[in-house]
């Protein structure tokens, strides 16, 4: 879950009566927690994108057919100064986390754990699951808000529906439709289009926003621009309005968009930070409140920071053991934005 190596391809095309440029980001194969696990494609963090907004991470998995890769099975494992979205196109996830909540991932539902200060939890693909399809998605939380006390959000939007195309706004808004769920963030947006065979979409979008577009499936063009398969389409702010269009097949894709985070961030494992030293500290203490490090707790039960012990929350028994954090690099971790 570290930055990627990939180097993006930019092309050039018209929009707007100007010149504008569409950057290409590659997804890279990633195994899903091991050799066996259910591969994904990472498409941010990129060496050269770190952020699209405050969008920091985003893996696009399937359709995999769980039978015969056993789908996701990803433990426990801890996050802090970040959150998490999960949205699913086919199939479904069980989500259960140390504050307490406890969540069915289901096509077109979002849920989102605000990891804050710290949190863990575990995601499994559910046993009458056939086939998965989806993506996991993150975003970093800004100076004011990352800190804050872990919480949980689920939502189902309305379909907004125009000439054979489909929309859902799961974060932010969109089209004339808003989600209710808080992000503690910058502005920020989440949707998903579905276009039939030879449909067109245009959509008016906040100039201020910088964007990523995922092609899911299909064949489908941006602003005249053929669109790749499994590919992040970044648009730099400036971007009054996008419009998509469908070829032969129906397409689908994630827009995601949001105001520049405005800071700089240390993204390790399942960490966000602002230095090498915090990503450091959080990892110690992962480690040692599941035993894999020993050491001793905080004095008086509280972490330097703040932040009372165990930073990652309690589990309950009888739940497979929490996954370790890989080891650190030799090289210092560099703040990115």
């Amino acid at each position: 879950m570290s930055n990627l190596e990939t180097v993006p391809e930019e092309i050039i095309c018209a929009e707007g009566g100007r010149t504008a440029a569409i950057e290409f980001l590659a997804p890279r194969d990633v195994p899903l927690g091991g050799p066996r696990a259910m591969p994904v494609r990472r498409t941010l963090p990129q060496k050269q994108r770190s952020l699209i907004g405050s969008w920091c991470f985003l893996d696009h998995y399937g359709p995999d057919l769980v039978p015969e890769s056993g789908g996701m099975r990803v433990p426990r494992h801890p996050h802090t100064g970040l959150a998490t979205v999960s949205w699913l196109f086919t199939g479904k996830i069980a989500h259960r986390d140390s504050a307490g909540y406890e969540a069915i991932v289901r096509p077109g539902e979002v849920n989102l754990m605000i990891a804050g200060r710290g949190i863990s939890h575990q995601e499994y693909s559910t046993p009458d699951t056939g086939i998965l399809h989806g993506a996991q998605l993150w975003f970093a939380l800004p100076e004011a808000a990352r800190n804050m006390a872990p919480t949980f959000a689920h939502y189902a939007p309305e379909p907004v529906r125009g000439d054979r195309t489909e929309l859902r706004i799961f974060l932010g808004s969109l089209a004339g439709s808003s989600s209710p769920v808080a992000s503690y963030t910058r502005p920020l947006l989440g949707a998903e289009a579905l276009l039939h065979a030879g449909a067109r979409l245009e959509l008016n979008l906040d100039p201020s926003f910088e964007h990523g577009i995922l092609l899911d499936t299909g064949d489908m063009t941006l602003d005249g621009t053929p669109m790749a398969v499994d590919h992040l389409h970044y648009l730099p702010p400036g971007h009054g309005s996008i419009v998509l269009e469908a070829g032969q097949t129906p397409g689908r894709v994630l827009i995601l968009g949001g105001e520049p985070l405005g800071e700089e961030i240390v993204m390790w494992w399942n960490f966000v930070g602002r230095s090498h030293d915090e990503v450091v500290a959080h990892r110690a203490a992962w480690q040692a409140e599941i035993g894999a490090e020993p050491a001793a707790a905080p004095a008086g039960g509280i972490y330097p920071d703040g932040v009372p012990y165990p930073r990652f929350g309690p589990f309950p028994a009888g739940y497979p053991a929490p996954l370790p954090a890989p080891a650190l690099p030799n090289a210092r971790l560099r703040p990115r934005g």
